[in-house]
């Protein structure tokens, strides 16, 4: 198989259990999936049904008890505590339904924010979060801080936070949920508008008409995917 070829992510018989009162509830059942390069998924279902235990493990925040998770060909629960950090810091950007900015950094330090993690040069750093603000069009709110903005603007400073370090794939949970019907659609310009530059695209939604804009749609319930709607 040729690199290109390769899925970005791959799952194999992936199980996540956690302990509950002196039994278990398992939040993934025997879960197989790939995701190949520039692909743009959504992923709906239930409360419950598995969606957010799915993102996180993706993420690299969790790993499976069991089965294997590739990430670009790599198995993730063989990578260390560093390695996985250095992954979600380079190869992995989150877009958080609650956004997640600090409260005391104001636009252009929020946006920064990851690369002082990569050791850019600060002239070097300002300049790239001032060249994304503008791209989200927040060229004017640079030194705003996030109780200064609107749902929507909030919602673009993560974005480009997101892709302060030019991950490779973009993780999003719920990232219209806050959002009004015409904000919405204009993150969701904005994702299409990454996916069209190439980049994967992993979004969680309960919003029919927001998962319409990926490729294809995952239908999880108890821990697994039941349906596949979309392009192959």
């Amino acid at each position: 198989m040729k690199a290109q070829d390769r899925p970005i992510i791959r799952l194999e018989g992936v199980c996540r259990s956690y302990p509950s009162g002196g039994g278990e509830v398992r939040a993934l059942r025997e879960l197989s999936l790939d995701i190949a390069p520039g692909d743009f998924c959504a992923i709906m279902g239930p409360s419950g049904s598995g969606k957010s235990t799915l993102l996180n493990l993706l993420g690299c925040l969790d790993r499976p008890t069991s089965g294997r998770y590739l990430l670009s060909g790599r198995e993730v629960a063989c990578l260390s505590d560093d390695e996985l950090s250095l992954i979600r810091l380079r190869h992995l950007g989150f877009i958080f339904q609650g956004f997640n900015l600090i409260a005391q950094l104001d636009v252009q330090e929020n946006i920064e924010l990851p690369l002082y993690y990569l050791d850019l040069e600060p002239q070097a750093a300002a300049a790239k979060a001032a060249e994304l603000a503008a791209m989200v069009g927040l060229s004017q709110r640079l030194k705003h801080r996030p109780n200064q903005l609107s749902g929507g603007e909030q919602q673009r400073v993560a974005i480009a936070r997101a892709l302060a370090a030019d991950p490779d794939i973009l993780l999003a949970d719920e990232p219209t949920g806050n959002l009004d019907t015409a904000t919405g659609e204009r993150i969701m310009e904005l994702l299409l508008e990454q996916n069209r530059r190439g980049r994967t695209i992993i979004m969680v939604t309960h919003e029919p008409e927001i998962a319409a804009h990926a490729h294809y749609r995952l239908h999880m319930r108890d821990g697994r995917v039941l349906e596949r709607e979309g392009r192959p």
